[in-house]
């Protein structure tokens, strides 16, 4: 079986058994650094889920999918410390960073004074070079079809 009828066969599994594997949903504070200033420091929509949690024998070589999102009240962008917030997530929940497929969500905007004009959701990969426990030199790439068909089913449950 290839990879694309693996993702769509959990898929089906996700939408019939309710995908509860949500591990975590909550506004993720990271620390920044420079010390009293406090640079770099931010906050974002943080979702964890564990693929192990209900898809019985199923094996996966990334079990955990994080995703973040900005938040409006955040004066930082995702996109500027996602190798700062990785670390930090990786650290503090425990995650092997060789198991996690980290995406950035970028929800549809509507704009324009008579809202007729839109930029279209985004999600991204995000891969990072690990290096004594640290992510380094993130590169973004379009997710896949299917495993963003995956992400999208389980951010709306």
């Amino acid at each position: 079986m290839n990879c694309r009828g693996v993702v769509e066969s959990f898929e089906t599994i996700c939408l019939s058994i309710g995908c509860d594997m949500l591990v975590y949903d909550d506004i993720y504070h990271w620390e920044g650094w420079g010390g009293a200033l406090r640079l770099g420091r931010g906050k974002c929509r943080l979702r964890i889920f564990d693929l192990r949690k209900e898809t019985g024998k199923a094996i996966f070589l990334r079990p955990f999918i994080v995703v973040v999102t900005d938040v409006p009240e955040s004066k930082t962008s995702i996109r500027n410390f996602s190798a700062h917030i990785a670390t930090s997530v990786t650290r503090e929940f425990k995650l092997d960073p060789r198991r996690v497929l980290w995406v950035e969500y970028y929800p549809a905007v509507i704009y324009g004074a008579e809202g007729d004009k839109m930029i279209p959701e985004r999600y991204d990969a995000v891969e990072f070079t690990w290096q004594k426990a640290r992510a380094l030199h993130p590169v973004w790439r379009t997710l896949q079809a299917s495993l963003r068909g995956l992400v999208k089913t389980l951010l709306e449950k």
